[in-house]
């Protein structure tokens, strides 16, 4: 899935190491990134945003953002955020905001300073759960936004406890009314597109927002 709507920019691959170059360049052929290879020397006369290097040849000065081999502990979802915060266009919103349209296929959609890194769905909380750990604890934001659509409040409520049990800091919380987000496809196959649909409609409605601090500090 590649990040949509994003100003014409290039991204260059700076490294003599193969595995390192592999690595990089998979990631952004994964992303349907397009990027360009230089060499690090080339590093500071090269002429456009975004840089991927080791921290072996890390430039001593460079006035160009920099992502290095750190990104390869991450999941895709936060590789794109990282990419999307380092490109550091002038988004209004500095926002974490996911939306999540709860059923038997649970859809999902992620919207970072004011551009959309994922849409999904999964089959099971517990996957759910684990992904948006690793979205949350790694993105930074003014606020972390979470919208659930009220249409199965049984699986919401599951999904709000279970992140407030296993997310060990606070985010904003919004139950959502998610009345016509369900488009009306005919192919049953293509439910997980629907799913996702939908949570992208939710991401984008306002319901009643509230904090939700770790149990650490609430017992």
């Amino acid at each position: 899935m590649n990040i949509d709507n994003l100003p014409n920019f290039r991204i260059g691959i700076a490294t003599t190491y193969g595995k390192s170059y592999y690595r990089f360049s998979n990631i952004l052929k994964d992303l349907k990134l397009p990027f360009d290879s230089i060499l690090p020397e080339e590093i500071s006369t090269y002429e456009g945003n975004l840089i991927l290097t080791t921290k072996k040849e890390y430039p001593i000065k460079c006035k160009k953002p920099i992502l290095d081999e750190d990104v390869f502990e991450h999941n895709f979802t936060v590789i794109r955020g990282l990419i999307v915060q380092k490109l550091n266009f002038q988004y209004e919103e500095k926002n974490l905001v996911i939306g999540i349209d709860p059923g038997h296929q649970i859809g999902l959609s992620v919207f970072y300073l004011g551009k959309e890194i994922e849409n999904s769905f999964h089959s099971s909380i517990d996957s759910l759960i684990f992904h948006l750990i690793g979205i949350l604890g790694n993105l930074r934001a003014n606020r972390k936004i979470i919208k659930i659509g009220n249409g199965n409040m049984e699986i919401g409520k599951k999904i709000e406890k279970l992140l407030n049990l296993r997310f060990c800091s606070s985010f904003e919380l919004e139950y959502v009314d998610e009345s016509k987000t369900s488009l009306k496809i005919k192919n049953y196959n293509q439910r997980g597109k629907r799913d996702m649909l939908s949570a992208k409609f939710i991401s984008q409605r306002e319901g009643n927002r509230y904090s939700v601090l770790p149990l650490s500090l609430t017992g």
